[in-house]
């Protein structure tokens, strides 16, 4: 399926590792020029080593004014993707003010700030455009210790939605997908327990996880003209996790 990518700019944050990696990877492979976002220098230098050509931008979204200044002046962006996060995980009892305050600052707050980065100047170029937020399947299920990261993820479903609404008059869409556990280096380390690995596995119809390609396509569909239709949605990339 040809997805019409090639010559389009796009922003993609989180993009050191995991799944914003891939994504860029394989947005530079479907000739796209690619702003990648990241706050580890080390992985922006090994990704333009493998994706000449890509601009890279080394912030740390959690701060604001930071943010502000390093992508205040980014230039057109057509696409985005909002998939930098992070899952600091802890029993609701023990949930401390600097793991709440900084899930909230990089999971949702920074998907708004960089979101009205991208879609004022789409607006003012009068332009189309497209955003994906890399929500989870927790956003609808309750995981246990990860009552913090499943409650930004729920509210940024929800964001995603308004967004849709708000932005739709303006032809841009947004939606989200909502992956289950994805095989990077960070959710093999955190599901290598073979006991803990099964209580989840037991709760979807396909009994595996989900590789890194899978998001991918799903992102790179939402991103392109084919999903002209679609904006609002949350794309269930889970195994059926949510069926049960």
């Amino acid at each position: 399926m040809e997805l019409g990518l090639a010559g389009r700019r796009v922003l993609v944050t989180g993009a050191g590792k995991g799944i914003g990696r891939g994504t860029v990877q394989a947005l530079h492979a479907a000739g796209a020029r690619v702003v990648a976002v990241s706050r580890t220098q080390g992985d922006l230098d090994s990704l333009v080593r493998e994706c000449p050509g890509i601009e890279p931008v080394c912030v740390d979204l959690g701060d604001w004014e930071a943010t502000e200044r390093a992508l205040g002046s980014v230039g057109p962006v057509d696409l985005l993707v909002n998939n930098a996060a992070v899952a600091l995980l802890q029993p609701f009892l023990e949930v401390t003010k600097e793991a709440f305050d900084r899930s909230v600052e990089v999971n949702l707050r920074a998907a708004i700030q960089v979101s009205q980065i991208v879609a004022r100047g789409l607006i003012a170029r009068g332009v189309p455009g497209a955003i994906v937020n890399v929500s989870s399947q927790g956003s609808k299920r309750a995981v246990t210790n990860h009552s913090v990261y499943c409650s930004t993820k729920g509210a940024l479903d929800m964001l995603t939605k308004v967004m849709a609404l708000e932005l739709g008059p303006h032809k841009i869409r947004v939606n989200a997908v909502n992956p289950t556990v994805v095989m990077t280096p960070m959710g093999q380390a955190a599901w290598s327990d073979p006991h803990k690995a099964k209580t989840m596995l037991d709760r979807i119809p396909l009994g595996k996880f989900a590789e890194v390609e899978h998001v991918v396509d799903a992102i790179l569909f939402l991103l392109s003209d084919r999903s002209g239709m679609t904006t609002g949605s949350t794309m269930p990339v889970e195994g059926g996790f949510w069926a049960c």
